[in-house]
């Protein structure tokens, strides 16, 4: 049986920065993940409604890290962790194997929730993964190819009105006034908080609500979903309910954590929410062992946020006591820098630290300028400006193009005529 100083679990934000920081010392560290690629998943939502390609927030994990040596990649689930022995298992298209390890940080983030009606998953369309984002592409393509007399196939619903919701409904009105012109589109935002982006709260959420209506977006506040069926979606407001014709429903109202927590807690013993997300220690660790860490999405601790900023923290103070950086049992404590939100072309809201507060063509140029720096990769950031410029400058949709090849001409076709 192989073995090697750190395993860690996951390739997403926190994941690649745990093993970047672990590689500064040069800490034998094999990474473990799911897919090949690391995916930058808060544009996720750019690739499903063709501003970006897909290959411009997903670049290869095995080449993000192939300068450092003491870093391996390898393919493959984790099914068990045996923390007594410190060995994992896991799976890989050549069969079972196992890994000993010194250290464990498992950062395999979660899945999307569904509020206890899993039946929904297949009803709907969720944003979670790159599959996602390419299948919620391609439907979006056939919907505005279908003729204008079709009602539902150009209803929209998107449940949900975090970040997530608040872009992608954003996205797909704006297919429609400014790429599908000819082509009606009703976008329906349902959330059952009574604001869109309740996280922000204030003029930053009015801000928000007051941009998307006035561009033609329906903001159904105060409302929940009770039934999806059949191309038809019944939501509650207080006492009335309603029902919504589309083909095309969204999900971004809640996130439940992967096999994996249960996996590890039932390893260690470590406490779960009532999302199943691990309930970590203050140092990050789980359970009773001071080996085993998790951060990000999957863990719940002190209402941190589960953003990309937050499992950064984490994966590199994880790293750090690894290294011998900081002392072992020392606290994590998140340094939130802000979090912000596009809502339009030229339009986002920004929540920075010391109540400063950013909205409109402000917030939107801020917003480009931190996910810019954060794209991993040279090529990966030339593309995507190039992408921007063509999608928010000009009329066309790169990523598109992907699914219709003639598709970014026929755009080109139409915006000159």
């Amino acid at each position: 049986m192989r073995t090697t100083d750190v395993v860690v679990i996951g390739s997403g934000f926190g994941g690649l920065a745990a093993a970047k920081r672990l590689a500064k010392s040069k800490v034998e560290t094999v990474l473990i993940s799911a897919t090949d690629e690391h995916l930058f998943q808060p544009l996720l939502y750019q690739v499903a409604t063709g501003v970006l390609e897909s290959e411009e927030i997903a670049p290869n994990i095995a080449d993000v890290l192939a300068s450092r040596d003491s870093v391996s990649v390898v393919r493959g689930y984790v099914t068990a962790v045996d923390a007594q022995n410190k060995v994992i298992t896991y799976r890989t298209d050549a069969g079972v194997e196992e890994l000993g390890y010194r250290s464990l940080v498992a950062a395999a983030g979660v899945a999307q929730g569904y509020f206890g009606h899993d039946e929904w998953a297949d009803r709907t369309f969720s944003l979670k993964t790159l599959d996602d984002a390419v299948t919620l592409r391609a439907h979006l393509l056939d919907c505005f190819a279908q003729p204008a007399g079709e009602a539902d196939a150009h209803t929209y619903v998107v449940v949900g009105a975090g970040a997530t919701g608040v872009e992608i409904a954003g996205q797909i009105r704006e297919l429609s006034t400014r790429h599908f012109t000819d082509v009606p589109a009703k976008v329906y935002l349902v959330e059952g908080a009574d604001d869109v982006l309740p996280v922000y709260g204030g003029k930053l959420s009015t801000f928000a609500r007051r941009t998307l209506e006035r561009s033609g977006v329906e903001v159904l506040t105060g409302t929940v979903v009770t039934d999806i069926s059949d191309g038809r979606v019944t939501v509650r407001s207080g006492g009335d309910e309603r029902v919504l014709e589309s083909r095309t429903v969204v999900w971004s109202a809640g996130v439940q954590a992967t096999g994996l927590a249960k996996v590890m807690a039932d390893a260690t013993g470590c406490a779960t929410d009532r999302a199943g997300r691990l309930r970590v220690n203050d140092d990050l660790t789980v359970g009773d062992r001071d080996d085993v860490f998790a951060i990000g999405d999957m863990t719940s601790l002190k209402g941190y946020p589960g953003q990309s900023p937050v499992a950064m923290q984490q994966g590199r103070f994880v790293a750090d006591v690894i290294r011998g950086k900081k002392p072992s049992g020392t606290e994590f404590v998140y340094l939130d820098k802000g979090s912000m939100a596009v809502v339009n072309r030229h339009n986002a809201v920004v929540d920075a630290p010391f109540g400063i507060t950013l909205t409109g063509v402000l917030g939107w140029i801020t917003w480009l300028g931190v996910h810019l720096y954060y794209l991993v990769g040279f090529r990966n950031q030339a593309a995507a400006v190039a992408s921007w410029f063509k999608s928010f400058v000009g009329r066309a949709r790169p990523g598109f193009a992907q699914v219709v090849p003639a598709f970014s001409t026929e755009v080109e076709d139409r915006s000159a005529a």
